[in-house]
């Protein structure tokens, strides 16, 4: 079994998503009392966030090199950014290590293709939905056209995500909101809508609509897994 790097606190509410849902895959797929092999540096989520908000991506980056490097030389054979929108660094960080990264959007393209999916839907924070670092890197490599919510909606998901889901909070209003424009989504012909930031599997589950939902946590982690117990 490989030792998994993760690079967490972005925020730690979805990092207690992964580390559990990576030890019970693991657990259910070897048995008995396996569980993962891993390394975690958890950051400070607020640090992060101000340099999202001033737009010091340099920063940012900085502060998630000095992570990778550290679970390099803590052992870790690769890593992975347990976040969405900190993937817009995901090249300067592998940059600065040599152990690989598993990029949570090749995760996610690789699903959507063996689906058929051609047109999907994508909700994440402001910077996931309208920067190209995301998104164009599923229209890229995937060749999947991908549509976003409208400035309104998008606001709405933006905020709900840093002011409620990063908090901890989980509200049935913004539930249904988020609902809404899944299904707003759905009717300008989106086969599929990716739940593109880690905390909205939180809030929104397969089971609250009909229309298909691609959770990014879940398809991360296993994707790691998978690569964590590949030889």
């Amino acid at each position: 079994m490989k030792t998994i790097g993760m690079i967490g606190g972005m925020s730690w509410e979805s990092t207690v998503s992964y580390y559990q849902t990576i030890n019970q895959s693991i657990n259910k797929s070897q048995g008995g009392h396996h569980s993962a092999k891993l390394v975690l540096v958890s950051v400070d989520f607020a640090e992060i966030e101000k340099y999202q908000a001033s737009n010091e991506w340099d920063k940012a980056a900085g502060v998630l090199i000095q992570a990778a490097q550290a679970l390099e030389k803590a052992g870790a054979d690769f890593f992975v950014i347990c976040t969405n929108t900190m993937h817009k660094v995901a090249t300067v960080v592998q940059a600065e290590v040599n152990i690989p990264l598993l990029h949570i959007a090749d995760a996610t393209g690789q699903n959507l293709k063996l689906r058929g999916i051609k047109k999907v839907g994508l909700l994440g924070t402001a910077f996931t939905m309208e920067q190209e670092f995301y998104k164009g890197y599923l229209e890229r490599e995937f060749g999947i056209e991908v549509i976003v919510p409208n400035g309104v909606q998008r606001r709405l998901i933006h905020d709900v995500i840093y002011n409620e889901l990063c908090m901890g909070r989980v509200s049935r209003r913004s539930k249904s909101d988020y609902i809404s424009i899944i299904e707003d989504l759905h009717a300008e012909g989106a086969e599929g809508v990716i739940l593109g930031c880690t905390e909205i599997g939180l809030l929104v589950k397969a089971e609250d609509t009909d229309i298909l939902l691609f959770d990014t946590t879940k398809i991360h982690v296993e994707h790691t897994v998978s690569h964590a117990l590949s030889s």
